[in-house]
């Protein structure tokens, strides 16, 4: 929940500066100056590239989420009883142990998003961010071509 409150809290404050930004940038446009026109544009392309990107983030996220809870509901998700630190991370050296289960899932079922998404986890379980993403980012093409083939 907390984390759905700072995403919220983010976009509310981004869609705040684009507005404010948005006024800035017509007051420079309507300025006629060469720099002070660069800088109205900026002011317009910079805050639309942030909206492309928190739009982005937020729609992986509505995917991964809806794919873990799918995953959830068919008895799919790791079971494994780890130690976590105090702020809720499973200790690094655990999670680095889990890996080698979920690749060699993958390696078998290449084609399956459930061992993908699984794969994921493990990866943010041993702290690899970005191969979690790519991983979790697989599992969501997989599971749309499934769902287009049936």
């Amino acid at each position: 929940m907390r984390v759905r409150l700072a995403v919220a809290l983010m976009t509310v404050l981004l869609l705040l500066y684009v507005f404010l930004a948005g006024q800035r940038a017509i007051v420079l446009l309507a300025s006629g100056e060469p720099i002070g026109v660069m800088m109205g544009v900026a002011l317009i392309v910079l805050p639309l590239l942030a909206l492309w990107a928190i739009g982005r983030e937020l729609w992986f996220g509505v995917r991964a989420q809806r794919l873990g809870e799918r995953l959830d509901a068919e008895g799919g998700l790791p079971d494994e009883d780890l130690p976590v630190r105090p702020s809720g991370r499973i200790e690094r050296e655990d999670g680095d142990a889990l890996f080698p289960r979920y690749r060699a899932d993958v390696e078998a079922h290449p084609d399956d998003w459930r061992a993908r998404y699984r794969l994921g986890l493990a990866y943010d379980a041993a702290g690899d961010r970005r191969r979690a993403r790519e991983a979790i980012r697989t599992a969501i093409r997989l599971e749309s071509a499934e769902r287009r083939a049936v």
